[in-house]
C-alpha cells in the first residue's frame, strides 16, 4: 500500500489539532436510584481523571465542568483546565459523593434544561474572558447528561425546555441512561462504540441517547472515549482503490474512499512513570507521530493511501505488524453533503464485504 500526503495552506499547531472540545457533565441524582449508582460513578470518574490529568504530550481534554441536578440544579465545578488539575477534580468528586442518597421519592425535577442553559452561559462567559488575553482554540461545547431515569423522558424534557434556546455553541448534546444490567464486553468492541443509541432531531442540535451499565468498568470505558479523537471537521485518510474493484468505475479512474481513523489504545509512552519521560514529535519509541498526526489531521493535511494489492492475512508474518492499532471507518465529516456521505459509506461496506468473502475462499 503506497502512502502519500496532501497538504493545504498554512501551518498547524499540535495543540489545536489534538485538543478535545470542552465538556459539560450534568449528573441527575434522582432518589432513590442515586444510591445505586453513586459509588460506581464516583470511582469511575476518579480513575478516569487520574489518567486524563497526567497524560503526557498535548492535552487531550481542554475544559471540564460538572453540574448536579436533584431538586434543583447546582454547579459544583465551573470550567477548569483538566491537565495537571487532579486535586481540584478529586475534591469535586468527593463533593459529588456527599449528595443525598436516601429520602422520600420525588418525581425528578424538570430542571435539566436549566442546567444546560446555565452551563452554556457559563461557557460563553469563560470564552469571552479568555479571548481577551489569548486566542481560544475551541468555540463549541459537548454536553453529556447522566441519569438513571428513563432516557427518553430526559430527552423529552430537554426538547421541551430548550426549544427556544440558542444551541449554536453546542457541538453535541447527549443523554446517557445508566441501566441496572451488566453487559459483557467482547474484545471486538471498541471503547468509543456505543452499546445502543437513538437520536432526536426536534431541536437544531440532535440529542444522542445512549445506555451504559451500572458498573465501574462500563463507565470508565465511556469516559475514556473522551480522550480519543472523534472530530468530524476533516476526513483523516483517502483510500485510493484500483478501478477493477468496482464495476461501475471506468478503468481510467480510481475509487476514493474517505475514511476516519479511530484510536483503539492509548500509547503506553504517554503514561507517567515510563522509562523515557520525554516525548518528541519525531520520537518513534512512543509512536507519537503516528498516534497524533494520523488520527487527528487538521484541515491543512491528510493522508492518501493507494491500494496496490490485497494480501491474505495468513500470508503475513505477525512480526511485521507492530505499533498501536487503529480502526478505519467511513468518514462522518460534516463538511460533506449527505449523498456523498451515504455513497462513501456504502462503498466502504462493499469493500469490507469483498475482503471478508475473499478471505474465506480457499487458495
Amino acid at each position: 500500500m503506497y502512502h502519500g500526503r496532501s497538504t493545504g495552506k498554512g501551518p498547524s499547531t499540535p495543540t489545536q489539532i489534538y485538543q478535545q472540545p470542552p465538556r459539560l457533565l450534568i449528573v441527575q441524582t434522582a432518589l432513590p436510584s442515586w444510591a445505586d449508582i453513586c459509588s460506581n460513578l464516583c470511582e469511575a470518574l476518579q480513575n478516569f481523571f487520574s489518567l486524563a490529568c497526567s497524560l503526557m504530550g498535548p492535552s487531550r481534554m481542554s475544559l471540564f465542568s460538572l453540574y448536579v441536578v436533584q431538586n434543583q440544579h447546582e454547579c459544583i465545578l465551573p470550567f477548569v483546565q483538566v491537565k495537571g488539575n487532579f486535586a481540584r477534580l478529586q475534591a469535586c468528586i468527593s463533593e459529588l459523593r456527599m449528595f443525598q442518597r436516601e429520602g422520600c421519592f420525588r418525581p425528578p425535577g424538570l430542571c435539566l434544561h436549566l442546567a444546560v442553559q446555565d452551563g452554556l452561559q457559563q461557557f460563553k462567559q469563560y470564552s469571552r474572558h479568555v479571548t481577551t488575553g489569548a486566542s481560544l482554540s475551541y468555540t463549541s461545547l459537548e454536553i453529556t447528561v447522566l441519569t438513571s431515569q428513563p432516557g427518553k423522558e430526559a430527552v423529552k424534557q430537554l426538547e421541551e425546555g430548550l426549544k427556544d434556546t440558542d444551541l449554536v455553541r453546542v457541538r453535541r448534546l447527549q443523554v446517557v441512561e445508566i441501566t441496572k444490567g451488566v453487559l459483557e464486553y467482547m474484545d471486538s468492541v471498541s471503547p468509543a462504540e456505543e452499546p445502543s443509541s437513538d437520536e432526536s432531531s426536534i431541536l437544531g442540535t440532535d440529542i444522542d441517547l445512549q445506555t451504559i451499565d451500572n458498573d465501574v468498568v462500563s463507565m470508565e470505558i465511556f469516559f475514556k472515549a473522551w480522550l480519543h479523537n472523534n472530530g468530524t471537521d476533516q476526513e483523516h485518510i483517502h483510500l485510493l482503490l484500483p478501478s477493477r474493484c468496482f464495476s461501475n468505475i471506468s478503468r481510467d479512474d480510481s475509487m476514493c474512499l474517505k475514511c476516519d481513523l479511530q484510536e483503539r489504545l492509548l500509547s503506553p509512552s504517554l503514561l507517567p512513570g515510563t522509562a523515557d519521560g520525554s516525548l518528541r514529535m519525531d520520537d518513534p519509541k512512543g509512536d507519537f507521530s503516528t498516534l497524533y498526526q494520523m488520527a487527528s489531521q487538521s484541515s491543512a493535511s491528510r493522508y492518501k493511501l493507494r491500494v496496490i494489492k490485497a494480501l491474505n492475512s495468513n500470508g503475513l508474518c505477525e512480526s511485521l505488524t507492530y505499533g498501536l492499532p487503529f480502526i478505519l471507518r467511513p468518514t462522518s465529516c460534516w463538511q460533506l453533503d449527505w449523498d456523498e456521505l451515504e455513497t462513501n459509506q456504502q462503498n466502504f461496506h462493499a469493500l469490507c464485504h469483498s475482503l471478508l468473502v475473499s478471505s474465506r475462499v480457499p487458495r
